[in-house]
């Protein structure tokens, strides 16, 4: 079960969403280049290792400054399931928390959001030598401040219970989806050892509650938190198919809602036929 797309339009361009997208599909695609050793030396340099930022000097001289890896290893990602994870996320929730903020604020926020989320992991790891990679500790945080900015937003999901050869698709209030998400990762950082490698958790946990406290500092003057729902609501009842929309207001003529079966108020994705940390 995973985020598809949002019913939650703007009306801006999300040209730093954009941007944070394409560079790290292009640095991924450099790494495919590399063969693995030296894809293991870039993770082993430019990766958050907690050693190095929170280790006594041993006065060795590093590559690389270790507190410049807490912003390099957000650029990193271990495979193409990591990468297109992280960036679908960050397509689908970024360009609204980027409209409240404008486009440097946002950047400097998810930046910021990522540098708190590899923080949190490494303090509670500080022995590990396991570099943290990945974008997810940012938009981590893109996923705290979306919840308190539209929880109302409708959100679609792709259920699809494998190995059962079935899917479906649901419109479900983000607050509903993102407060499991969030539930997830706890309950997991919870039952996992930091030190060990695969998912930080722990990351993901500090980056969401970095992009909740963050916000206030960051978002435009004037953008209110918990804004109502949009006026357009999804109907994944009726024909002609998930896609079909309706209007929240009454057709005065009739009484039934009118449908509106066009693209607006709807994020298109590259499912539309037209057109580790």
């Amino acid at each position: 079960m995973f985020p598809i797309a949002d019913d939650n339009p703007t009306h801006s361009s999300p040209i730093v969403t954009w941007f944070l997208i394409a560079i790290s599909v292009a640095i991924f695609a450099w790494q495919t280049s590399l063969p693995d050793s030296a894809v293991e030396t870039v993770f082993i340099t430019y990766g958050a290792i907690p050693a190095n930022i929170f280790g006594s000097p041993t006065g060795a001289v590093l590559p690389f400054p270790p507190e410049m890896t807490l912003l390099s290893s957000q650029f990193l990602h271990g495979g193409l399931m990591h990468l297109g994870g992280n960036m679908l996320y960050l397509y689908i929730f970024g360009d609204n928390v980027e409209a409240a903020m404008g486009h440097l604020r946002f950047l400097a926020f998810y930046l910021v959001a990522g540098v708190v989320a590899a923080l949190t992991h490494g303090a509670l790891a500080q022995a590990s030598g396991i570099p943290m990679i990945g974008a997810s500790g940012a938009i981590s945080g893109v996923l705290g401040a979306y919840l308190l900015l539209y929880p109302h937003a409708r959100v679609r999901i792709l259920f699809l219970p494998l190995p059962i050869p079935f899917f479906k698709i649901f419109a479900v209030p983000a607050i509903i989806v993102l407060g499991i998400w969030f539930a997830i990762q706890f309950v997991s950082a919870a039952y996992s050892s930091p030190e060990g490698g695969g998912v930080a958790f722990w990351a993901h946990v500090g980056g969401f509650v970095a992009g909740m406290v963050l916000l206030p500092l960051f978002k435009q003057r004037g953008v209110p938190y918990w804004q109502s729902p949009s006026a357009e609501v999804i109907d994944t009842r009726r024909s002609p198919g998930p896609w079909t929309r309706v209007d929240a207001r009454e057709d005065h003529r009739g009484g039934e809602p009118s449908r509106d079966n066009g693209p607006s108020g709807r994020k298109r994705g590259p499912w539309d036929s037209a057109g580790e940390g």
